[in-house]
């Protein structure tokens, strides 16, 4: 019996290859996690992203521990706190997301450059900012959050969309 999967080398009954040895015997997928033997490397702009990612994170929580423990709600802190939360909201997201691009990334294409990925992190904290900023006077509630959300997916669908066809007319 020929098996398409491991390149038309033979099995047996009991499933064992034959023909082939086993540093031939390979997955003709096109995948990442299959092909082991290639060097995964991180584009270098990602590295950026990444270290960019942490010190927002870890300045923009610590931003807002001190604000919320420390000075009473008035409206320099209220618009303080909203700027705090966009940068740690922003910065938490960054890796996710980047994880996120290349884990869902056909690997036949290249990956989203680090400013997608910035600019995806940033819709997050804007949700979250927007999200915040809806529940002081009361008015947030499962729909409303749901469409905000809706709205910017579908924003940065449009625009990932563009950039791509606008990539793939360069090549």
């Amino acid at each position: 019996m020929r098996s398409p999967c491991l390149g038309g080398a033979a099995a047996d009954a009991g499933g064992i290859i034959t023909g082939m040895s086993e540093s031939e015997v390979r997955d003709e997928r096109p995948s990442r996690l299959l092909h082991l033997d290639t060097p995964t490397t991180m584009p270098p702009d990602h590295v950026g992203v990444l270290v960019a990612g942490l010190v927002m994170m870890a300045g923009g929580w610590y931003g807002l521990y001190q604000l919320v423990t420390t000075t009473l709600p008035r409206v320099g802190q209220r618009w303080l706190f909203f700027v705090l939360l966009q940068i740690a909201v922003s910065g938490t997201m960054i890796p996710l997301v980047r994880y996120l691009n290349v884990r869902f990334a056909p690997s036949d294409i290249d990956l989203p450059p680090g400013g997608v990925i910035v600019r995806q992190a940033v819709w997050v904290g804007l949700f979250a900012v927007t999200c915040a900023w809806l529940q002081i006077p009361r008015v947030l509630n499962l729909p409303i959050a749901f469409f905000v959300g809706l709205v910017f997916v579908v924003v940065e669908v449009f625009l990932r969309s563009r950039e791509i066809r606008n990539e793939r007319a360069d090549q």
